[in-house]
């Protein structure tokens, strides 16, 4: 994930400083220079840098700070403030106008991501309630207009194409079309090229002058760091976008560039992809951004993707069965699956409070809960409900039928019991009053049983 090195450099800086009593102002130029070359490491743009650091070291060097008595927090807390400052104090959202449809023009360079984030755009505001209508503009890249209607369909949004004609004339035909069959939103997926070049950017002046679009949004891959800040930049100067849409944010990536796009630009980032999937992409929040980067990790993401992936009408029934203590393994499959909804393991688990840091180095499989799941469906009904009648023939028959090991049967039969005896714990404590047993949520195979076990 982004951010990761980043926050190991800048959580071993803050760790250094929470250790001591007192600061004085020597220790937090200190802390302040290896900011400076964490920042720098992770490719933010060098005066975007030399201004934050700037900012945070008048800030933490005040009489109200050194005096404190937590002065490492507090700094902690300065940085915080500044980096939500740095990304935008705000969420920035599309503004819809009172009169549809709302024209979202989508540009960048090829191999930023932006056919299929138009899609993933397009199926967020579907999830909201909008009626989007995809537009296959890029003409000239060879399968631009096909790729478009396979993610399309993926995202159950209909897709408008007139084939390899004038892209201008496609996206005013499509506008009318969107307003004679009651679309509020219309998706342009204009094409890309290879560099920026005049003949790109007249097509788009003349696509923007045409159809008047609502929303300029830049799509720019993290990966490329610092050229996605000059690519985010050329865009603005040439055409004078809206918005950033940041690919690929789940990457290997240094992450600089989501540091430096608004300070350069003066232009938001609004949403983000974060794997390859059509739902992994979510609106960017700076604060909850900055708390990722800080190790603070990000519980209101992971409880939107929650409320988002688990079924309401499941979590009832879910509910039931603990109550009546009779949770069983097809019911922890059931749960497994839908956390799988809700992304990578280990991009779900560093948004925990203080987690990221502790699992940077743990090597979590999400093939994992697949050999689980075999292991599971080798079972008989019977064995599911009932897990205490697998004898030792039973375990190899279902290690053979799943292709694992005994060993790795035994292991998932006894942590399912640990998990087990903790529900029936807190069960008690509902029934004694010093608990809330009705109240118990979180999805079983998030719970301190520690799945998945392998």
């Amino acid at each position: 994930m982004a951010f990761e090195g980043l926050s190991e450099k800048l959580n071993s800086v803050f760790k250094r400083l929470k250790s001591r009593g007192k600061l004085t102002e020597a220790d937090v130029k200190e802390a302040m220079r290896e900011v400076r070359m964490a920042l720098l490491e992770a490719d933010v743009n060098y005066k975007v840098v030399k201004d934050f650091v700037g900012k945070v070291s008048e800030r933490a060097v005040g009489e109200d700070v050194l005096t404190s008595l937590t002065p490492g927090q507090q700094v902690i807390k300065i940085v915080n403030e500044e980096l939500i400052a740095l990304m935008g104090n705000s969420n920035a959202r599309i503004n819809f106008p009172s009169k549809p449809p709302c024209i979202i023009m989508m540009c960048g360079l090829q191999g930023s991501g932006k056919t299929t984030h138009a899609a993933k755009l397009a199926k967020f505001f579907k999830d909201q309630g909008k009626r989007p209508l995809l537009v296959a503009c890029d003409v000239y890249r060879p399968a631009a207009i096909e790729q478009l209607q396979v993610v399309g369909k993926k995202a159950d949004v209909r897709v408008f194409e007139m084939g390899q004609i004038n892209p201008v004339t496609i996206a005013k035909e499509a506008v009318k079309h969107a307003k004679d069959h009651g679309n509020d939103l219309v998706i342009l997926d204009t094409a890309g090229r290879l560099h920026i070049d005049e003949q790109l950017m007249d097509e788009l002046k003349t696509i923007k002058a045409e159809t008047e679009p609502n929303e300029i949004m830049l799509v720019v891959d993290a990966m490329t760091g610092q050229d996605a800040v000059n690519v985010a930049k050329a865009f603005d100067d040439a055409l004078g976008i809206d918005s950033v849409l940041m690919s690929k944010l789940d990457s290997d990536t240094r992450g600089g560039a989501a540091l430096s796009v608004l300070a350069v630009t003066g232009k938001p980032i609004k949403f983000v992809g974060t794997g390859e999937k059509l739902d992994e992409f979510e609106q960017f929040h700076p604060e909850r951004m900055a708390s990722r980067i800080l190790g603070m990790g990000d519980m209101l993401t992971l409880i939107e993707r929650a409320q988002s992936t688990f079924d309401e009408e499941n979590s009832k029934k879910l509910n039931a069965r603990l109550k009546e203590n009779s949770f069983d393994l097809t019911d922890l499959m059931e749960q497994m699956k839908q956390i799988q909804k809700m992304g990578p393991l280990k991009q779900i688990i560093g948004m925990l409070p203080g987690v990221g840091d502790k699992i940077k180095d743990m090597d979590i499989d999400d093939h994992q809960i697949k050999r689980i799941e075999a292991m599971i469906l080798s079972m008989t009904p019977a064995e599911r409900a009932k897990p205490s009648i697998i004898d030792p023939k039973r375990k190899r028959r279902i290690a053979a039928g799943s292709g694992n090991t005994v060993a790795d049967v035994n292991r998932l039969l006894r942590q399912f019991e640990e998990m087990q005896k903790m529900m029936k714990q807190l069960g008690v404590m509902g029934k004694n009053g010093k608990g809330r047993k009705n109240k118990l949520k979180m999805p079983p195979g998030m719970m301190g049983g520690g799945f998945p076990p392998m």
